[in-house]
């Protein structure tokens, strides 16, 4: 497997990185030695894999259920290196002139996804920032020209959270965004848990201290209020497989147990 054909500046490729070993779990190609050496530790543990794409199948999922709630503008925060299915390919499936904002704060990322999007049309943009630090992504050019306040929105923070500690405040970003959207807006999160395992769990966040970002499981109190202010739709803060499954496989998937999930709209 080779590496990226470039490294971006500001980029240590000694450094684990969390969207490039995610690429690796679903078989992408761009990610370095340190990230698969990383990754092949985690998947050593269990399932990771499946688990990865228990959280791609929610996304299709979930984005499908919010552009059919009639909501056709998405800011999709930590997207990650892109793969299949992703957040404007859902949506415009049901609503074809949806406009999609990405966001991501690693450069590798933003580099592929700029590379993704060229030649696209003019509802698709990748804004370069940090989750935690909402105001420079609710502020930017890119979101002001595409996204519309004043109707419903759907923010997407899948996979992402989990890389914020508690001193970064999870849920005061949610409520940066939730202070943004209108009325009928739609609020998806997806959050990694180790309540059915522990002990694995310990031993994922001591490789992840490696990485250039934490891996921090929380339980399901604690993703239950990422959700404040919102009204959570049925079937509730779940786990990954039991939410509104396509298919009833779906449920028993290897791996649904570390994640999560939940789908909301603002009063």
């Amino acid at each position: 497997m080779s590496n990226p054909p470039r490294v971006p500046k500001g980029i240590n490729p000694r450094v684990p990185n969390d969207a490039r070993m995610y690429d690796y779990y679903l078989g992408g190609k761009d990610n370095f030695a340190a990230d698969r050496e990383a990754a092949e530790k985690i998947m050593a543990l269990g399932p990771s894999r499946d688990i990865c794409l228990a959280n791609r199948r929610f996304l299709g999922r979930a984005v499908r259920h919010v552009a059919d709630l009639g909501i056709d503008q998405f800011i999709d925060l930590g997207t990650g290196l892109p793969s299949q299915d992703n957040v404007h390919e859902v949506a415009r499936r049901v609503r074809p002139g949806a406009h999609v904002v990405y966001v991501d704060y690693d450069p590798v990322v933003v580099v592929h996804a700029r590379a993704l999007l060229a030649g696209t049309d003019a509802g698709i943009a990748i804004v370069h920032a940090d989750v935690r630090e909402p105001a420079a992504i609710l502020d930017a050019p890119e979101t002001a020209k595409l996204i519309d306040f004043s109707r419903p929105v759907g923010v997407l923070f899948l996979g992402v959270l989990h890389n914020l500690t508690d001193a970064d405040d999870p849920w005061g970003v949610v409520a940066a965004f939730r202070e943004r959207m209108a009325s009928g807006s739609a609020l998806v999160v997806s959050h990694l848990t180790d309540d059915a395992h522990p002990e694995v769990g310990k031993a994922a966040r001591e490789v992840y201290d490696a990485a250039d970002a934490p891996l921090v499981h929380r339980d399901r109190a604690a993703v239950a209020r990422l959700f404040d202010g919102f009204d959570v739709l049925e079937p509730g803060v779940t786990h990954v497989g039991d939410w509104r499954p396509d298919e009833p496989w779906e449920s028993a998937l290897a791996g649904g147990e570390w994640w999560y999930v939940g789908v909301a709209r603002k009063p």
